[in-house]
């Protein structure tokens, strides 16, 4: 699956912010994102959108690693963030791990660190997997 997400990102806004997928457990995805100028608000830090969408990332392709994806596809359909500390430079982490893992609706919970374990940001995820259409 971690090689399969190297693929799937390219030309993507997970190229883009440079999101590395780094390790898959049973119930779990871990991403990290390097905090530069890039991902700066103006003035310095990390913006909470950046780190919303490493989130977003992080549970959305937890969802498409734990479920059928010959059959289905995932959606993000609502996301919650709370920034506790910034940072200026370095890299953030992201760990998003099931709360409840559905047919149809999966929640995670997403803990943004910093290299040195600080909580950053944590992130509330709800996505809903649908049917593919035959053709």
């Amino acid at each position: 699956m971690l090689e399969l997400s190297r693929k799937v990102c390219k030309n993507t806004l997970m190229e883009t912010l440079e999101i590395e997928f780094t390790e898959i457990g049973e119930d779990y995805l871990i991403a990290r994102m390097p905090v530069n100028s890039r991902v700066h608000q103006p003035d310095g830090v990390l913006h909470g959108g950046a780190s919303v969408a490493l989130a977003e990332s992080v549970g959305s392709l937890a969802s498409y690693a734990f479920l059928d994806n010959e059959k289905f596809f995932v959606r993000g359909i609502e996301i919650s963030a709370n920034h506790l500390k910034g940072i200026k430079e370095g890299w953030v982490f992201a760990k998003a791990t099931f709360i409840h893992k559905g047919r149809t609706t999966q929640l995670f919970e997403i803990r943004i660190t910093d290299e040195a374990a600080n909580l950053i940001s944590i992130v509330k995820l709800t996505t809903i997997s649908l049917p593919k259409e035959k053709r």
